[in-house]
């Protein structure tokens, strides 16, 4: 891939010492052209990968000095856009088989076989969490990470037997691990400039109520996916009371794939209302009520042998008509979009098979990778969106010259677009390119970009080879 890129992503860096920006760069660059690949395999020699493991473990050296170019460029993405911005936040987590774990960390407990004498066999996860925002346009254009946090824990302390003796909802928001959607919720605010344009979009866990306030206290918006039944109204009743008695305004067709991949198609009715809505009993002293809008969106007839889809939204976003809370749905159907970043990066940085052996390096690395999972997911959205961009923006000749090399020549009639070279990346990786073929996803274009690197390798042997006689 063009160079371009990686000094876009770089340039906002400041590591302190000129060679480490340098070869910040190199690796991004490595990285992005065999995402697929190991380390050692990424970086071609053992020189570079000394230097690698060198640069990953330097002190001065962490996560967020390595995105601080990547949020830059992020920034200016936005501020190149117009309308909305949604802001899509979620956790993921990676784990490890380590012989010495507590260099890493740990982050859940896990139930194992049964044993003979009735318990289930219980051991700790060594791991990293990652918490991280992502900046995509309405029409699903990922724009890049706007803030990312990693950690583990070092240790349990009988965290379930803390929650029977303790009501979580007069702890302090601040000593939990669900302050982190509050703190990306501001980061992303401030690094956009506009948080009157941005739109905080969360799964279930996000479903806090100081999420709420502190999205009123910056003037930002945000549509979340509701997991409490909330006081409402007066505070003698609850959200999913007054919301039963709510008159359905229509009916929203949706279609998506299960975790096999299998098409579906569901009609969901759909219910909105504007309602007051209580803080928690323990801490109405310190929050007011707000008036908020609800959706309701519940599936007809589901099928047997699948749950019943049934989404329930509350937003700080007008919602006046159908098709405004039908407008919503859509909004938190591109949810999506941060679970494919995350799978990107899973899967096709292989992340998990990195042999790291400390939080902080790994935590580095995670970093690095994160700002080529945003290029893969980019590139295979911006594909279908804006497929006349030049493609001399996304490849240089040498690589344009092979993919037109690379594509049968029945194919070679079609528009040299960027659709048309994203599509022969994408035949490098598996893609078979049918009339009757989904548009290729991620997984197969991160593979036909480290097979693409491959054939600029051979190229440029070749060509040395040819210039040089040999005795």
């Amino acid at each position: 891939m063009g160079q371009d890129w990686v000094e876009t992503e770089t340039s906002g860096c400041d590591l302190g010492d000129v060679r480490l920006n340098r070869r910040l760069g190199i690796m991004l660059s490595a990285i992005g052209e065999r995402p697929d690949k190991s380390l050692p395999t990424a970086f071609q020699d053992w020189s570079n990968t000394k230097a690698a493991y060198r640069f990953f473990a330097n002190e001065n050296v962490s996560e967020d000095k390595i995105l601080e170019g990547h949020f830059a460029a992020s920034a200016l993405r936005i501020q190149a856009t117009e309308g909305p911005i949604l802001i899509l936040q979620d956790t993921t987590e990676f784990s490890f088989k380590r012989s010495a774990p507590e260099k890493i960390g740990f982050t859940h407990l896990s139930t194992g076989r049964k044993m003979k004498e009735g318990r289930h066999q219980k051991h700790t996860i060594c791991g990293l969490l990652m918490h991280a925002s992502l900046a995509i346009t309405p029409d699903g254009l990922p724009l890049g990470l706007t803030s990312a946090k990693f950690w583990s824990r070092n240790r349990f302390r009988g965290t379930t037997a803390l929650k029977r003796k303790v009501n979580p909802t007069r702890v302090p928001i601040e000593q939990k691990e669900s302050m982190r959607w509050l703190d990306n919720l501001r980061l992303s605010c401030e690094l956009t400039g506009a948080p009157e344009r941005c739109v905080h979009i969360g799964d279930r866990e996000s479903d806090i109520y100081e999420l709420y306030c502190l999205a009123q206290d910056l003037g930002t918006r945000f549509l979340v996916r509701s997991c409490v039944d909330r006081l409402a109204e007066d505070g003698d009743t609850t959200i999913a009371r007054v919301m039963a008695g709510v008159q359905p305004s229509g009916t929203h067709e949706i279609r998506f794939r299960d975790a096999q991949g299998k098409k579906h198609q569901a009609t969901l009715t759909v219910r909105h209302a504007t309602m007051a809505v209580r803080p928690p009993i323990g801490k109405q002293k310190k929050y007011r009520h707000q008036q908020l809008q609800i959706i309701h969106a519940e599936e007809v007839n589901p099928p047997e042998g699948r749950a019943p889809i049934f989404w329930k939204l509350v937003t700080n976003l007008p919602v006046e008509t159908h098709a405004d809370a039908v407008h919503k749905l859509e909004w938190y159907a591109l949810r999506w979009t941060i679970e494919t970043f995350f799978r990107t990066l899973k899967s096709g940085c292989r992340i998990e098979d990195v042999r790291l052996t400390t939080a902080d390096r790994l935590a580095n690395c995670i970093a690095l990778c994160c700002v080529v999972a945003w290029r893969v997911s980019w590139l295979t959205i911006l594909r279908r969106r804006s497929p006349a961009t030049s493609p001399a923006a996304v490849f240089t000749e040498t690589e344009r010259r092979l993919l037109l090399s690379s594509v049968p020549e029945c194919k070679r009639d079609a528009p040299l677009d960027l659709d048309f070279y994203i599509r022969a990346v994408a035949r490098l990786g598996g893609y078979l390119d049918r009339a009757s073929d989904a548009p290729p996803g991620t997984t197969v274009i991160w593979r036909g970009f480290s097979r693409l690197s491959d054939l600029v390798e051979g190229a440029r042997i070749a060509k040395y080879s040819a210039s040089n006689t040999y005795g």
